[in-house]
């Protein structure tokens, strides 16, 4: 069989399967057509669970193996046979589109852009990523799509690589990065959300990192290969740093010189940084119903070289000081990974973690966050998708009413950090 036959079939059974390919990293999938399961030889398909049956309404995954980069990616919901209900989620989780309710024939077009990477910088250097970073969806060759709800429902999707959009990069540990397992979350996989299809963000944190450690790492290697011109990062750091012990360690030294150093390296390539201080953990003072703080010294360190570098500063630590107090000693677990025993399968004990947020925690912050680039009037808000609405942590969402469709995905062990 010669050459041009061969490509002609090739092309003739994509497209019977609905699968366009360019030779741009362009993809088109046509969800009305059989697609396949993914395998690494053909490079798309179904991926992680079984492919969702004809009329089901269960979630699924969907994966394009693609090189490092910026995608943007525009989906079509809906189904002509049945209403549905979908929420899209990019890699671990990343929230992007939420909660789509479409009447039976009705669909609805939504675009973001998803930052897939790998820890590969270049050939003589990556990324040290930890072991249980290794196999996860934040660090393969894949671009993964899930799409949740209690009906999901997907008539098309289109992938292109977009090497101009500004990118926002996020650094930080695990009240930051993409928590890959539920029940836990992080407000940096909330962030996508908020944003439209004209910016990107690069969840680049990781739990159990000190400002220096992700130094140390390669993770700041990694952003400054990639960060452009116009870009902005973001950085909160402090709930393991203060715990680092030895010469030099402390809110005034090695915590202070770190965060000089991230302010240098962004600047030199032309781009933009701002601090958030650390979140809050929940300790009350159940007398007075109030936040004992925990960081000492951190916060008002970070505070102390934004000012002299002159670096807008989110306070995150105020902020969910407020957050926390508003719901309440009871309630406020409700924002945290407290359940009992037995909510999830092989979960035999109580979970009761005071750091880590729950889906709705990380929801909240990541709205904090929003409002404080708001606040700030940062360049980049004229991004925000037109459903944002002002928050303030004193009048903070219904947890009874928030919404969120838990992955496959369970991990009972806490992340790395506290």
């Amino acid at each position: 069989m010669n050459m041009l036959l061969t490509r002609n079939l090739l092309t003739a059974f994509t497209l019977f399967l609905g699968v366009q390919v360019s030779s741009g990293q362009s993809f088109d999938f046509d969800f009305s057509k059989p697609l396949p399961c993914y395998s690494d030889s053909l490079g798309y398909g179904y991926d992680i669970t079984e492919a969702p049956a004809k009329k089901g309404n269960q979630p699924f995954y969907f994966s394009v193996k693609v090189p490092d980069g910026n995608y943007k990616v525009r989906v079509v919901l809906g189904s002509r046979s049945r209403s549905s209900n979908t929420t899209v989620r990019a890699e671990s989780r990343r929230l992007m589109v939420e909660d789509v309710n479409l009447k039976k024939g009705k669909s609805a077009t939504y675009e973001f852009v998803v930052n897939k990477r790998t820890p590969i910088i270049n050939q003589n250097l990556q990324v040290k990523i930890k072991p249980r970073e290794k196999g996860t969806l934040t660090w393969d060759n894949k671009l993964t799509l899930e799409f949740t709800g209690s009906a999901p429902a997907v008539k098309s999707i289109h992938i292109e690589k977009d090497d101009v959009c500004p990118t926002i990069y996020l650094c930080g540990n695990s009240t930051v990065t993409d928590q890959g397992n539920e029940p836990w979350a992080s407000w940096g996989q909330m962030f996508p959300r908020w944003f439209n299809e004209n910016v990107s963000i690069a969840n680049y944190a990781e739990s159990g990192l000190t400002a220096g450690s992700f130094i140390a790492q390669n993770r700041l290697a990694q952003l400054l290969a990639n960060i452009k011109e116009g870009d902005l990062v973001i950085c909160e750091f402090g709930h393991n740093d203060e715990k680092e012990k030895g010469p030099g360690s402390g809110a005034w030294y090695h915590y202070s010189r770190n965060l000089k150093i991230f302010i240098d390296n962004v600047r030199a390539k032309n781009a933009s940084i701002i601090f958030c201080t650390p979140t809050q953990r929940r300790n009350f003072d159940k007398e007075k119903k109030t936040i004992i703080d925990t960081h000492g010294d951190f916060p008002a360190a970070m505070k102390t070289v934004a000012q002299r570098e002159n670096v807008p500063v989110i306070d995150l630590h105020q902020m969910t000081k407020v957050f926390f107090e508003t719901l309440g000693f009871e309630n406020s677990k409700r924002a945290l990974v407290h359940y009992p025993a037995n909510t999830f399968k092989g979960q035999e004990k109580e979970l009761a973690d005071n750091t880590h947020f729950n889906p709705y925690g990380a929801y909240e912050v990541a709205k904090m966050v929003v409002q404080g680039m708001k606040d700030l009037n940062i360049p980049v808000i004229q991004n925000l998708r037109s459903d944002f609405t002002n928050f303030n942590p004193a009048y903070p969402d219904s947890y009874q009413s928030f919404i969120w469709h838990p992955a496959g995905m369970c991990d009972l062990v806490k992340p790395d950090g506290n």
